[in-house]
């Protein structure tokens, strides 16, 4: 069984995510699975959102540590997330909101071999 990562980011996202850490320093990536805002990956300045013990760890992108809420991780942990970014308004404390973009989760299933 070869290990794969839970999170990977297209070249769309890891450009926006360059242009949001030259602005802003330092990031991270939360996903809750709160309706609205939360239901999509929202990113933050590092150490901004507080992490605590319902939250997963799933891997980084881009180098910024991607969390998942731990009641959400449950549905999604035979699964691989894809982090996108599409044109249209982020959630409102996402720092890509003012970019005219915003973050997208795609997923694919994890074959039983994986």
């Amino acid at each position: 069984m070869s290990r794969q990562e839970k999170v990977l980011a297209t070249e769309a996202a890891l450009q926006l995510i360059d242009r949001l850490r030259a602005k802003h320093g330092d990031l991270m990536f939360h996903q809750s699975g709160g309706c609205c805002d939360g239901s999509s990956p929202m990113c933050y300045p590092l150490g901004e959102f507080l992490i605590g013990d319902q939250d997963v760890l799933l891997g980084e992108i881009g180098g910024c540590p991607f969390y998942m809420g731990k009641a959400q991780y449950e549905y999604w942990k035979h699964t691989q997330l894809i982090i996108d970014v599409v044109n249209g308004r982020g959630g409102m404390f996402s720092l890509e909101e003012p970019e005219g973009m915003r973050f997208l989760t795609r997923s694919r299933v994890f074959p039983e071999q994986e």
